[in-house]
């Protein structure tokens, strides 16, 4: 007689280990870290932009948010952007 398959871990238990397969072609691994994490009072727009035309920007969003990021720009957001939409979620 064959034994049952064991049944599957439920799907919420699954992702215990975050995706991060975006951060492969993350087009931030060809900046210098400088570039997101400025110094106080400078312009984070030029990594806004390159975010921007990055396509793992909203994983990158969604990780930072998951992992309460409290530096630099994450997908597209600087610290404060993503404290407002934070709030904004719930």
């Amino acid at each position: 007689m064959i034994a049952p398959l064991a049944p599957a871990a439920p799907r919420n238990l699954l992702p215990l280990v975050p995706d991060l397969s975006w951060q492969e072609n993350a087009l931030c691994a060809q900046a210098g870290p400088e570039f997101f994490f400025p110094a106080p009072g400078s312009s984070t727009r030029e990594a806004k932009q390159l975010c921007g035309a990055c396509e793992g920007r909203v994983a990158c969003l969604e990780y930072a948010l998951a992992h309460d990021e409290r530096f630099g720009v994450w997908g597209g957001l600087s610290e404060k952007e993503r404290i407002r939409l934070k709030r904004v979620r719930g």
